[in-house]
């Protein structure tokens, strides 16, 4: 059956929870699901941020509402959990965008507790997130899940190794998700930035050698811009990306595929 074109990123009727939502790349994912008419559910950690966003959505004539979570805590996921089915009913889909990069040091100088930190913020959350809303989201008949991972989780890197690792095990998570969840009409993707234009972004950036080597190896020859992200999620989420699931997509203006001639 042919679907309208008008209605493969229509996203009326849908809420979408998003974490890390004040963020840069957050608040880029944000207004773009908004904008698309899905209900948001901006998730954070400090509650200052995420009723401004909120709020500023609501201004602009979209429902939304603010969720604080620290997701280094398992208790207050749990409560999360409980909460997102509060404002607009059980959400339709999920997108695991929050993160922390951890320390930028070899693998073997790594500290336990900087391995728990980076390993609960990036990966134990979001199983637990999942684990918690999965079936719920799953009783509505489909679902959407996107994970915010890597192109630090496809390939070495000497100076954010534990990063890398975090990022490939979630694209390695969306994978396991979607072939335990597919039968029940549950999409569950990974989303790989390359460099994009973030406020975390900034000090590389502003590294004149780092970005005349980066840009030399992309062939686009330029960084991306969060909405470039935003709007794959946008297609992840809405009728267009239903039949895409397990897969991880490259967004990095094909820095991963160049041989840096």
């Amino acid at each position: 059956m042919r679907a309208a074109s008008n209605a493969l990123f229509d996203l009326r009727q849908r809420t979408v929870l998003v974490t890390g939502a004040t963020g840069g790349l957050g608040q880029a994912l944000c207004w773009a699901l908004a904008e698309q008419g899905a209900q948001v559910l901006v998730c954070d950690r400090d509650p200052g941020p995420c009723e401004v966003l909120a709020l500023a959505l609501r201004d602009a004539g979209h429902p939304a509402h603010a969720l604080v979570c620290d997701l280094s805590d398992p208790v207050q996921i749990q409560a999360l959990v409980e909460q997102a089915a509060t404002p607009f009913g059980v959400p339709h889909a999920l997108i695991c965008n929050a993160g922390v990069q951890g320390p930028a040091s070899p693998l073997h100088e790594v500290s336990d507790e900087a391995w728990h930190q980076v390993m609960d913020i990036n990966l134990r959350s979001v199983h637990q997130l999942c684990a918690g809303l999965i079936p719920r989201m799953a009783a509505q008949g489909s679902a959407r899940v996107v994970l915010m991972s890597s192109i630090a989780g496809l390939r070495g890197n000497g100076r954010i190794g534990l990063y890398g690792l975090s990022k490939a095990a979630l694209a390695q998570l969306a994978r396991n998700l979607a072939v335990e969840w597919g039968p029940r009409g549950v999409c569950v993707n990974a989303i790989s930035p390359g460099l994009i234009r973030t406020p975390l972004a900034t000090d590389l950036l502003n590294n004149t050698d780092f970005m005349h080597r980066r840009l030399a190896q992309t062939p686009l020859r330029r960084v991306g811009e969060p909405h470039e992200v935003a709007g794959l999620a946008v297609l992840l989420v809405g009728a267009a990306g239903g039949f895409i699931t397990g897969q991880n997509l490259v967004v990095d203006g094909g820095t991963t595929v160049s041989d840096g001639s």
